[in-house]
């Protein structure tokens, strides 16, 4: 009686699988160890030393680039602005010398100035962009993608082409803007070198310029919004007014919140609108002089190079709170969800 229950709760043994042992002697109801199944599946997984291989081969060219064009400068200019340029090349260790002078720097509190005040009317780009993108996803517009890419173009257009147009247009004696003015009984005036809007008149060129990718971004965030809250919406009596506010603009916050962290990065590293718009010699200059314009009038015209790897230095850290900033922040405004 023994045996006969043995047999009955033993596994079965197919018939090729009869004289291997490596089977005969696995657990009742799955094969051994050795078996044919076992076999497949440890040809088909990799140790952990192959796959942080593979890892370290598709990550690889992503972390040289970070490490060649990113971790390294910055660490040699952390390393350059404790240092100061000879007249003839060489540099010497002067410690915290570059960093003393900054403090002292009285175009540097100026350019910091402008800086900010140009970030400040940069960032009135992002709702002008969040109604554009709303009136180009109303339902059943005609010519769509006409207008996104007429809105697109002054991003792939080079910064060049787009200084030297716009400073035909603000020019003070054939200006276009000022025969706009003009038939309005307005009198013009020569924009970029007046003081009191050189700078303003640069930052409208910088919000026209970002529209484009602005744009794009929003509609995206838009598109993705359910029909069907605007469904309950609408059976609840709200309105199109009451919808952007409430639903639309809540909903989108994630949107606004990316497109504002990269627009105050991009305002506080204005350069090529303010190099080929006005020039040195211009008489707003001391008004419209960017932090990185005065590192290049340190770094490349006075050849202060341990002095312009101080003001970079300090840029990075400027950018580096101001992001922190927003991110904590954007907890109380922002809402995935």
């Amino acid at each position: 009686m023994t045996d006969l229950i043995a047999q009955r709760t033993a596994a079965p043994i197919s018939e090729l699988d009869r004289g291997r042992p490596d089977v005969a002697l696995g657990e009742p109801g799955r094969p051994g160890r050795g078996g044919r199944r076992g076999n497949q599946r440890g040809t088909r997984r990799r140790g952990p030393s192959q796959s942080a291989w593979w890892a370290l081969l598709f990550l690889g060219p992503t972390a040289l680039g970070l490490l060649v064009f990113y971790i390294w400068p910055t660490f040699r200019t952390l390393i350059l602005s404790f240092t100061k340029s000879g007249p003839f090349g060489g540099s010497e260790f002067v410690g915290f010398e570059n960093y003393v002078r900054l403090m002292q720097d009285h175009e540097l509190l100026g350019a910091l100035r402008n800086t900010a005040v140009y970030t400040i009317i940069a960032l009135v780009g992002i709702p002008i962009a969040v109604a554009i993108a709303a009136l180009l996803n109303t339902a059943g517009l005609r010519g769509r993608s006409v207008y996104r890419t007429l809105y697109f173009i002054p991003v792939v257009t080079m910064p060049a082409a787009i200084a030297l147009v716009w400073r035909m247009i603000y020019n003070g004696d054939y200006g276009v803007f000022n025969e706009i003015l003009g038939v309005f009984g307005v009198d013009g005036r020569s924009w970029l070198t007046d003081p009191g809007t050189a700078l303003v008149a640069i930052a409208v060129v910088g919000i026209w310029a970002g529209l484009g990718t602005n744009i794009v971004i929003f509609l995206a965030g838009l598109q993705g919004i359910p029909e069907t809250i605007m469904e309950a919406a609408d059976l609840d009596g709200a309105g199109p007014v009451r919808k952007f506010f409430s639903i639309t603009i809540p909903l989108l916050s994630p949107s606004i919140f990316f497109v504002s962290v990269i627009s105050v990065i991009g305002a506080l590293q204005v350069f090529d609108l303010v190099y080929m718009m006005l020039g040195r010699n211009n008489p707003a200059m001391p008004n419209t002089r960017t932090i990185v314009y005065l590192f290049y009038e340190a770094g490349f015209l006075d050849n202060e190079r341990g002095y312009a790897a101080a003001i970079a230095f300090l840029l990075l850290i400027i950018i580096l709170v101001l992001t922190v900033v927003q991110f904590r922040l954007q907890k109380k405004w922002v809402h995935y969800e």
